[in-house]
């Protein structure tokens, strides 16, 4: 019996030395494990804001009928101004089926005055002048028709701008809906970022930021132009754009930098 107590003491001691030196006695460990209600606002104040320099407008031009490529102008970079040809289509069928519309328009013309004539002098029945008469409207919509059709030959530039991407070259056929080319407005340049939704009464004064490119290593000046609609409960915060002022030469959309609020 004195054996067996001998040793539970020891076995005793044993465990309260391993409680003494285990790391959860230690309040550091303990603070580690206890949540901190504040530290999310901490990290979301603390954090570093970034933001892209995006084009003013942007678009991508699709084929919209069936037909090889002629001719693409400018190449990718090249600039453009709005309404001229950037991609035209072999469209030599198409221009063919106008030219087979127009005909029959003026084919039905041609019966319908006749008719009109015969009708006076009871030549003709009602029935036949109001056919003749269905049969030019008829021509006319799909001379209509045809005309659209190869309107849709040349893809037109909607805005000045450049040509961002290329995405079919010359001799090449496309299916409608293909896209053709990616096209941008840069003339003006917008900065887009996520800004922490405590900024928000600054914001929403119109005020400006400073934005530091990367790859320029300068320092810009953007004035907000418009504060997204609502706040990402989860993340607090808030899409904002602003533009940047006097559109230096050197920027080109996606360069990215640190923003900072102008104090």
């Amino acid at each position: 019996m004195v054996i067996v107590s001998q040793t539970n003491a020891r076995l005793a001691s044993v465990f309260l030395a391993l409680v003494l030196l285990s790391p959860v006695s230690s309040p550091a460990f303990a603070q580690t494990l206890t949540p901190n209600a504040a530290q999310p606002a901490v990290l979301l104040e603390g954090r570093e804001v970034r933001g892209q320099l995006s084009p003013r407008r942007y678009t991508t031009l699709a084929a919209e009928i069936p037909a090889k490529v002629l001719s693409i102008q400018p190449q990718e970079g090249g600039a453009f101004e709005a309404g001229q040809t950037l991609v035209s289509f072999d469209c030599a069928i198409q221009q063919s089926q106008l030219d087979k519309a127009k005909a029959t328009v003026a084919a039905t013309g041609i019966t319908l005055e006749s008719n009109q004539e015969m009708i006076k002098h009871a030549a003709i029945g009602k029935v036949e002048l109001q056919v003749s008469e269905a049969e030019a409207l008829k021509a006319q919509a799909e001379a209509k028709a045809a005309d659209i059709v190869v309107s849709k030959c040349k893809v037109l530039a909607p805005f000045n701008g450049r040509v961002a991407e290329q995405k079919v070259r010359e001799e090449q056929f496309v299916q409608t809906g293909q896209a053709l080319l990616e096209v941008i407005d840069d003339s003006l340049l917008e900065l887009e970022f996520i800004a922490p939704s405590s900024w928000l009464p600054s914001l929403r004064r119109k005020r400006s930021v400073r934005v530091r490119v990367d790859e320029t290593g300068k320092s810009y000046i953007a004035k907000v132009a418009r504060v997204g609609a609502r706040v990402d409960p989860v993340s607090q915060s808030i899409k904002v754009i602003a533009i940047i002022e006097g559109r230096p030469s050197e920027l080109m959309p996606g360069m990215s930098g640190r923003i900072n609020l102008v104090q």
